[in-house]
């Protein structure tokens, strides 16, 4: 660990980074690097129970979920959705995605379950300079964000009635489109159960993992260890704040408990979810998931042609919520899971190694200072299991 020690030691000097945790976990041994402080400029250190904004790295535990639903037969993966979801029946899908919102076809079919955990609905985050297209100016005026991102300040079920009203992009089944079904999912959650999707995440998973600093919002008692989060300014390239602790965005509970990207963590916390996966679903002793759940979570669904024009990760395949490696362009085995944070958090395991790798920081992926950073700290966690 003493390269990867020096490169996050290196990264914070720099100022590139107010603070970060790395944690690597070999069979069971788990080593912990902390560097830097919670805010640009400030004193206070960073810790390693420091609380952080997981951005994307939230599918995960939305996709888990909707499994142990599955399991208790509240859902089934190949059952069309418009029962819990009318919003979501009797699509119809552009006929291209620059075509004007009438110049559609009916879709060849309901979506799934399955559709909504692969990404595969028919609808996500347009890859494409903001306006480009009818749709993406659509979903801007609707509020329901064109490039991906879901307003927690909206209820619900009003966000999915104004997505209700917006054709699809693609047949169900036909393309990876990234980031709307894991929030479509939140939705379902609470619907199938009965309850908010975060008392039911609590119920199922959080408190069963003993993920204790783990939810949509953190606690008054526990704000002070909320670092602030950064974004690069466009023209500068200077740090900027993106959210405050006190008095930010995840400092009272959200309306919209968000499937994609809602969740707040910390790395023990998102080791035991790790954990639970290697160990096919159970935790010190305890089923969670079955092992056929897990597996299916953690395995590959789709082809190469559905992936294709997939630029948000380089696993080659997709699991439940979780990019799944097919190829090898690293270190990395095949057959890793896991999913990166646009707000600078990459959380990944490696079953052929027994490896869980997670770094936490909390500037976004805007520029290539945070993607680089993922990439040293890959490469420097599998030297030190060697």
């Amino acid at each position: 660990m003493n390269r990867m020690r020096e490169l996050l030691a290196g990264k914070v000097e720099s100022g590139a980074f107010p603070g970060v945790v790395a944690l690597v976990d070999h069979g069971g041994e788990t080593r912990v690097e902390v560097a830097g402080t919670l805010h640009a400029g400030g004193t206070e250190p960073m810790r390693r129970d420091t609380i952080f904004r997981m951005a994307s790295a939230t599918k995960l535990l939305t996709a888990a979920a909707v499994m142990a639903l599955v399991e208790e037969c509240k859902l089934r993966l190949h059952d069309p959705v418009d029962e819990l979801l009318p919003e979501l029946a009797g699509r119809r899908v552009l006929t291209g995605i620059g075509a004007d919102l009438d110049d559609t076809v009916p879709a060849h079919r309901p979506i799934t379950v399955w559709d909504l955990l692969t990404f595969t609905w028919g609808f996500g985050a347009v890859v494409a300079p903001r306006g480009a297209h009818p749709i993406q100016i659509a979903m801007s005026e609707l509020g329901i964000g064109s490039d991906g991102t879901t307003p927690t300040a909206m209820q619900p079920d009003e966000w999915m009635r104004r997505l209700g009203t917006l054709p699809l992009m693609r047949q169900p089944g036909e393309k990876w489109l990234y980031n709307t079904g894991s929030d479509v999912l939140g939705v379902l959650i609470a619907r199938a159960s009965g309850r908010t999707f975060g008392e039911y995440l609590r119920e199922r998973l959080l408190d069963p993992l003993g993920m204790c600093d783990t939810g949509f919002h953190v606690p008054g008692d526990k704000i002070h260890r909320l670092p602030t989060s950064y974004a690069h300014h466009p023209e500068t390239g200077e740090l900027t704040v993106w959210d405050e602790a006190a008095g930010g965005k995840y400092s009272s509970p959200p309306p919209f408990e968000v499937g994609g990207d809602g969740l707040v963590s910390t790395a023990d916390d998102y080791l035991a979810f790790y954990r639970m996966l290697l160990n096919k679903g159970t935790h010190n002793g305890q089923r969670v998931l079955s092992r056929a759940g897990v597996e299916l979570m953690t395995s590959n669904h789709l082809t190469p042609e559905q992936m294709d024009g997939n630029v948000f990760s380089d696993h080659g395949g997709f699991g439940f919520g979780m990019g799944v490696r097919t190829v090898r362009r690293g270190h990395a085995s095949i057959g890793q899971f896991g999913w990166d944070g646009g707000l600078g958090t990459t959380t990944q395991a490696d079953p052929e190694r027994g490896l869980v790798g997670i770094l936490l920081t909390q500037v976004a992926q805007d520029t290539q200072d945070t993607p680089r950073l993922i990439k040293d700290f890959w490469t420097t966690a599998y030297q030190a299991i060697d």
